[in-house]
């Protein structure tokens, strides 16, 4: 009875060290089979970095894989450290390496590229945060509606009341830009790729930093577009051509529950 339970004993022992050596074996092979390829360590996307995001937000967004060298392209990043300062050039999709020609420098980039200024009129730059550019979700060729609160002032029976106009409408965006001076606001998570913010992938779908906006506009708008970047404050919906048009309308607090 002894020897039997000895005997079963050693038979499950020998198949445990089998498997061992099998799993030890086949990771040696493919260790070897890398080895040969001359492998490199590049930065791959590992969720979608949309156009304009900084390079210091990319970090959760990348991770670093090692691929044999004929596959790795000749301008792959093997991190961001000299790439700080930058922005995507274009959306980044899971799977492509980043490469150095997809970052750029935040001037050079024109989300949907160049829009031709219609004829008189003139082109105008303002920053906002991208609650205030429909989330950020702004291209150029759309066109958006421009709101302008001021404080007091804009009412001379009624000097110190507060208001708000959509004052602009219909304006035609030429270019969209966002900042590379965001700063993250996530936890940092052990994941992120070396050399890169470390910030949770989770955390990060909220567009972060200032989004810079170009719009064609008369001259007469580009003064009250420029006064009200001075002296108020801004606000952007998206109005297409055939978005309706009630009038102009002041609103002030007695107006708002109306």
């Amino acid at each position: 009875m002894k020897s039997r339970l000895l005997a079963g004993a050693a038979a499950v022992v020998l198949a445990i060290v089998g498997a061992m050596l099998v799993v030890s074996y086949a990771q040696d092979a493919d260790q070897r089979a890398v080895k040969n390829l001359d492998p490199v360590d590049v930065l791959v996307v590992k969720t979608a970095i949309p156009a304009g995001t900084s390079v210091e937000l990319m970090g959760a967004s990348l991770v670093t894989e090692r691929l044999p060298g004929s596959a790795v392209a000749a301008s792959a990043l093997k991190s961001l450290e000299k790439s700080k300062g930058k922005v995507a050039a274009v959306g980044l999709v899971p799977g492509e390496q980043l490469v150095e020609e997809r970052l750029i420098a935040p001037e050079e980039l024109k989300v949907d590229g160049a829009v031709k200024v219609p004829a008189g009129f003139q082109e105008v730059t303002f920053q906002l945060q991208p609650d205030r550019v429909v989330g950020g979700r702004l291209t150029a060729g759309e066109h958006v509606g421009i709101f302008i609160s001021l404080d007091k002032g804009a009412l001379e029976d009624k000097p110190g009341v507060e208001t708000t106009k959509l004052t602009v409408r219909k304006t035609l965006v030429t270019a969209v830009q966002r900042t590379a001076e965001a700063t993250p606001t996530t936890q940092p998570t052990p994941s992120a790729a070396p050399g890169a913010s470390s910030a949770d992938p989770r955390d990060t779908t909220l567009p972060v930093g200032l989004l810079m906006v170009t719009v064609a506009v008369s001259d007469v708008d580009a003064a009250k577009i420029v006064f009200a970047t001075e002296f108020g404050k801004i606000w952007l919906s998206k109005e297409p051509l055939n978005a309706k048009d009630s009038g102009p309308r002041i609103i002030q607090r007695s107006e708002v529950y109306k």
